[in-house]
């Protein structure tokens, strides 16, 4: 009787220990997973602000080449309305154009806004072109190079000779541009290449002073 009370005992005992552990179990269990969902939910929260992050840089760049693509056209706009019927650049120059014959290749700038006459015996031209960080100088050098083979190459436009005289190339702030104006010079040619340079100087300095009180 008292081997079988002992057993009894004994047997109530090992329950209770095995419930006890149950329950320490339980708890370790449900801490961890409490933990790994704060650690999950953390994650999401860095992540949402990395995506936050990138989109903000997205719009940032985005809403920085629209303010350089508007500021080209009220440049553009602001030469036509200083100058007037005597602009006469009407046809964009496309970038394969702006590479080939200008120099200026694409990992150079980020917008530009280039125009020139349709009829090729007319040189008219205006570009303003804005370049990338630290670019600035290198397409300055490259337009200045096409100006030069242009000087230089007095026989291929040999009724234009004064204006090409007469271009420019010019920097501001980040934009470099280059002018070709002057549109119908006949009034002056009578008194000599100088007339005409002079006259077409001062067309490029009007087109020069509007882009100047748009860009600067």
């Amino acid at each position: 009787m008292k081997k079988k009370l002992a057993c009894m005992l004994l047997m109530g005992t090992l329950a209770l220990s095995m419930a006890a552990c149950g329950n320490g179990q339980d708890k370790d269990t449900g801490a961890a997973t409490e933990n790994s969902v704060e650690s999950t939910e953390g994650t999401a929260e860095s992540t949402g602000t990395s995506v936050e992050s990138t989109e903000a840089g997205n719009a940032g760049t985005q809403q920085e080449s629209g303010d350089v693509a508007s500021a080209l056209q009220s440049a553009k706009k602001a030469v036509t309305d200083a100058l007037g019927d005597d602009y006469w650049p009407d046809s964009e120059i496309p970038e394969e154009m702006l590479n080939e014959t200008y120099g200026v290749s694409a990992d150079l700038y980020d917008a530009y806004l280039g125009e020139c006459p349709m009829i090729s015996v007319n040189v008219d031209t205006l570009l303003i072109i804005h370049a990338k960080d630290g670019k600035v100088e290198d397409v300055e050098n490259a337009l200045n190079a096409y100006r030069d083979s242009l000087v230089n190459d007095t026989m291929q436009y040999p009724m234009n000779l004064g204006k090409i005289q007469a271009s420019r190339v010019e920097r501001i702030g980040d934009y470099v541009c280059f002018v070709q104006l002057g549109a119908d010079t006949s009034s002056v040619e009578e008194q000599g290449d100088e007339a005409v340079i002079t006259y077409c100087q001062e067309q490029n300095e009007l087109a020069l002073e509007a882009i100047r009180q748009t860009l600067e």
